[in-house]
């Protein structure tokens, strides 16, 4: 199926680009996220005229995302959790907790999709997390996980 984009996704293209993808994933993320629209030559030629106000709200979004990319860069988070003795967490650590914890500290909302643990986070020790901010901006923060109690 045909789209046309409306704003930069990673992996995927660029804004007023169109493009082949799989029916369900046009239908499914990009229409129903307002990222692309079906490529009719109505849509087309529309998207053509705004071409420049959706350039201009994708460069204000990718300066957003940077100056909190500045902010949380390399910062160090911990958190504390229920372990075993040989160091496993009872769970893990998920991205919506992540994202409670940026909020808690910095007062920065950070949605938990944005959040790509680079390995589940299931046991004591230090992990690095990546945090997609933008398609073209990315910051990484790591996650501390120390034992609130040992339980027998």
């Amino acid at each position: 199926m045909k789209v046309i984009l409306l704003e930069n996704v990673k992996r995927i293209g660029s804004i007023g680009e169109v493009i082949d993808v799989k029916r369900g994933f046009a239908r499914n993320f990009l229409i129903a996220n307002k990222k692309a629209l079906y490529a009719s030559k109505e849509n087309i030629k529309q998207v053509e005229k705004i071409k420049a106000d959706l350039s201009k709200k994708d460069n204000e979004k990718k300066k957003e995302a940077s100056l909190i990319a500045e902010q949380i860069n390399g910062k160090d988070y911990s958190v504390k959790k229920l372990s075993t003795e040989n160091n496993e967490l009872y769970g893990s650590v998920k991205p919506t907790e992540i994202s409670k914890l940026i909020f808690e500290t910095n007062k920065i909302e950070i949605k938990p999709s944005m959040i790509q643990p680079v390995e589940e986070i299931k046991a004591l020790g230090k992990f690095k997390v990546k945090i997609s901010l933008h398609s073209e901006v990315d910051a990484e923060i790591t996650i501390s996980v120390s034992s609130a109690d040992t339980i027998q």
